[in-house]
């Protein structure tokens, strides 16, 4: 499946709209390596991450930054968010998390402790993640049971709008929101700046897999889970 972006257009600059022509991956990390003085280097560093960004890749990037850029209030933004992505790469500890559910009941990420759980970032509003419900609404009637359960976060404002969207895609799992939009608490934990975009948890709460969709997904949930 094509990956599109949507990205957080307000709250820093450096992150950038969807919409606006893109250049090559290898032409942004140019520009960022010949542009260290220039605060418009940290939206190119930005877009270098894309949908799926790596704190492996960005931070030696940041670092080429001139110090000035660095110490900025985007720079000191960006670094934040550095932070949060090196925090919850694969291999480190997921962070926990409660949040209410559609019936306004509080759920908590270690309630699923001892199965494997994908946490889905998705919002009614975001086309591009209800292109692929079809897809997780197959992955959950095959892989639904004791050892795992997917957990939906959306980025949903308006309560109607989210629950219309459950119903008419048919997400039967567990779906939590605090009707924050691009401010909810858990996709701000896990440094979520696009959707769709998803994590994948062990039993034993560490995170094994970062934005996997489709038939890649399902292929490494059968090596897995057992049913």
């Amino acid at each position: 499946m094509k990956k599109f972006i949507i990205f957080l257009l307000a709250l820093a600059p450096f992150f950038v709209s969807a919409q606006q022509k893109e250049l090559s991956k290898e032409a942004y990390i140019e520009r960022v390596k010949n542009n260290p003085d220039s605060i418009n280097s940290l939206v190119d560093l930005r877009r270098v991450g894309g949908y799926t960004p790596e704190y492996a890749e960005l931070n030696p990037l940041f670092k080429t930054l001139s110090p000035q850029v660095r110490k900025s209030k985007e720079g000191k933004e960006f670094r934040s968010y550095l932070k949060t992505l090196n925090s919850v790469s694969v291999g480190k500890k997921a962070k926990y998390f409660s949040q209410k559910d559609t019936a306004g009941n509080t759920v908590a990420l270690k309630d699923f402790k001892g199965r494997y759980v994908l946490l889905d970032f998705w919002a009614s509003w975001c086309p591009d993640c209800r292109v692929q419900s079809p897809e997780l609404v197959k992955t959950y009637a095959e892989f639904k049971g004791p050892n795992f359960e997917i957990i939906g976060i959306s980025f949903d404002k308006d309560r109607g709008s989210w629950i219309k969207a459950i119903h008419t895609d048919q997400l039967y799992w567990t779906q939590l929101s605090d009707l924050k939009r691009w401010q909810n608490e858990v996709g701000t934990l896990y440094g979520v700046k696009s959707i769709p975009q998803n994590v994948l948890i062990s039993p034993e709460g560490i995170i094994v897999a970062r934005n996997i969709h489709g038939e890649e997904l399902n292929t490494l949930l059968r090596k897995l889970v057992k049913k």
